[in-house]
């Protein structure tokens, strides 16, 4: 039996399991970096595959706004590709504006090199848009609704605890006011996912009301690599993107007994943490062990840990959202997701928090390597889900 390497932000964690031992591992699609991904993009924003080249969305003089939603992978190498097509089409450096928005569970913006960070916060950096269907006024980034033209730039990606595609990565409610941010938050954490159908109205409305006809979705690769580019109409590109971004869908024809779930490197708080427990059950039996391998930012909030205490869910969400705290509402949605892909598994997690910590909120605990060893090697059947918070497998 070969050895099963774990990444872990204390390095790598091989596994040397006894012989005999059925396992299957999963792993997310091949990517490229650097100059390469540069390439990847340019082709991608210059072939006539879903719609129109992005040179030919442009004529000198516009002014373009190239508007980053979230984390996207090779940031700086996309850029460069998107600056370079850009220029193709006669628009000049001084009139492209690369504004950059945080991801959606993230306060500070992360804005890559070259780029301006949206603040959602400051109200004079958004203008009147339109109105939605019950007369709410929509607000988005000033420089988008100024702009000639739009070029919105985004990750697709899975999230197993929303059941799907992700939200993350779209100009909505990215590039809205701080509010529109905490409204969706609230809106899953009273509804679950039914409160995605409006979310996707919304977004196509906002879409279509700012004129963006050029798209770029970005599918990741393992580590920080780019798997693929898809450029196009915004619903072409995401259809295509969604294609390729199957080898996040792996499929399993039996649930295993034990899942081993190690976060990818930029998973960001808790949250990562419940997209792979949401992974793993997906591909094991009720009352399978999980075990998740986490980083260090991984602690969970108050209104989980509660929940996991034995504190009924349903008041403590409407108490979170009564607060009007942003942290507790975030808090009560990952309690919320958590509660609904966890069932009656076991979840053992392996992180920089001490045992009493990880006690508290009724997981076990895995101090070191040796503890998995012994899991997997009394289970019929284990399943390795790598980067298991990017991943949504198929049942």
């Amino acid at each position: 039996m070969p050895a099963i390497t774990l990444a872990s932000d204390a390095g790598p964690l091989e596994l040397d399991l006894a012989e005999g031992t059925l396992v299957t591992e999963f792993r997310g699609p091949e990517g490229v970096a650097g100059e390469a991904a540069t390439r990847l993009v340019a082709e991608a924003v210059g072939a006539n595959t879903h719609g129109p080249p992005l040179a030919a969305h442009v004529v000198p003089g516009d002014r373009a706004a190239v508007a980053i939603a979230g984390d996207v992978p090779q940031a700086e190498a996309v850029l460069a590709a998107v600056r370079g097509c850009l220029a193709t089409g006669g628009v000049a450096a001084g009139d492209i504006t690369v504004l950059a928005a945080a991801p959606l569970d993230a306060t500070p913006a992360a804005a890559p090199a070259g780029a301006v960070a949206f603040e959602p916060a400051v109200e004079s950096a958004t203008a009147y848009l339109a109105a939605d269907a019950e007369a709410r006024p929509l607000y988005v980034s000033r420089v988008l609704v100024d702009a000639d033209v739009v070029v919105a730039v985004g990750r697709f990606a899975w999230d197993a605890a929303l059941g799907g595609r992700a939200p993350e990565g779209e100009v909505w409610p990215a590039f809205g006011r701080r509010e529109n941010r905490e409204s969706l938050a609230r809106e899953i954490a009273r509804r679950g996912r039914e409160a995605l159908v409006d979310w996707r109205g919304s977004l196509h409305d906002i879409t279509w009301q700012l004129g963006v006809c050029a798209s770029l979705r970005l599918v990741a690769g393992r580590g920080d690599t780019l798997h693929a580019a898809c450029f196009g109409l915004p619903e072409e590109a995401t259809r295509a993107a969604r294609e390729a971004a199957a080898a996040w869908r792996p499929s399993i024809d039996e649930p295993a007994d034990l899942a081993i779930a190690p976060l990818a490197a930029d998973a960001a708080g808790f949250g990562g943490v419940v997209r792979a427990i949401a992974a793993a059950a997906r591909v094991t039996l009720p009352g399978a062990t999980i075990v998740v391998v986490a980083n260090a930012a991984a602690t969970p909030g108050m209104v989980l840990t509660r929940s996991r205490q034995g504190v009924p869910l349903g008041p403590l969400v409407r108490e979170a959202l009564a607060s009007g705290d942003p942290a507790l509402v975030a808090d009560a949605v990952e309690a919320r997701l958590l509660a609904r892909c966890l069932g009656d598994r076991r979840v053992v997690l392996l992180s920089s928090l001490d045992e009493a910590a990880v006690e508290e909120i009724g997981f076990g605990h895995a101090a070191d390597a040796a503890v998995i060893e012994r899991l997997a090697n009394r289970a019929e059947q284990v399943v390795v889900l790598h980067e298991a918070d990017r991943m949504f497998p198929r049942r």
